[in-house]
C-alpha cells in the first residue's frame, strides 16, 4: 500500500507541477548532501551537465528549474546519481526529478547517502568564489 501512496503523491505532484509556468531553466543546481556514516553536510553547486562528486557518488543533474518569483516555490531538478564502489562498476542508484519543496516524494533510499535539491541558480548570479582570508 505504500508504493500505490508514494506513486499517488507523485503524480499529484507532477499534475501540478504542469501547472506552474517555469521561469528560463537555470545553470546550476544547488544540492546538499548527507553522508549518514560521518554525519558530513555538504552543499554543492552542480553546473547542468558536469558530473559532480560526493563520497561515492558521482550526481549529474541533467534539468534544474525554478519558478518566478510570484508563483509557488517548486523548484525541481532532473538528478543521475551513480556509486562507485572498490572492484565493482559504478551503479546507477537514482535517476529521476527531486523537488525542494517535497524531498520525500522522489527521494534516492541509500542506507550512507541522502541528496536534496534546494534550489536552482544562473551562472550570472551565481556568487562569485571569495578570497582566501588574508589576501
Amino acid at each position: 500500500m505504500t508504493g500505490f501512496l508514494r506513486l499517488a503523491a507523485a503524480a499529484i505532484v507532477l499534475l501540478a507541477l504542469a501547472g506552474i509556468a517555469y521561469a528560463d531553466p537555470e545553470t546550476i543546481a544547488v544540492l546538499q548532501g548527507l553522508d549518514k556514516v560521518t554525519a558530513r553536510v555538504s552543499r554543492l553547486d552542480a553546473p547542468i551537465g558536469q558530473p559532480v562528486h560526493f563520497g561515492r557518488l558521482t550526481i549529474t543533474v541533467r534539468a534544474c528549474n525554478k519558478p518566478p518569483p510570484e508563483d509557488p516555490p517548486n523548484t525541481a531538478a532532473f538528478l543521475e546519481i551513480d556509486e562507485a564502489r572498490p572492484g565493482v562498476a559504478a551503479e546507477r542508484v537514482f535517476s529521476g526529478w527531486m523537488f525542494a519543496s517535497s524531498p520525500a516524494i522522489s527521494a534516492m533510499e541509500d542506507p550512507i547517502y541522502d541528496v536534496n535539491v534546494l534550489d536552482c541558480k544562473s551562472s550570472a548570479t551565481a556568487a562569485p568564489a571569495s578570497a582566501p582570508a588574508g589576501k
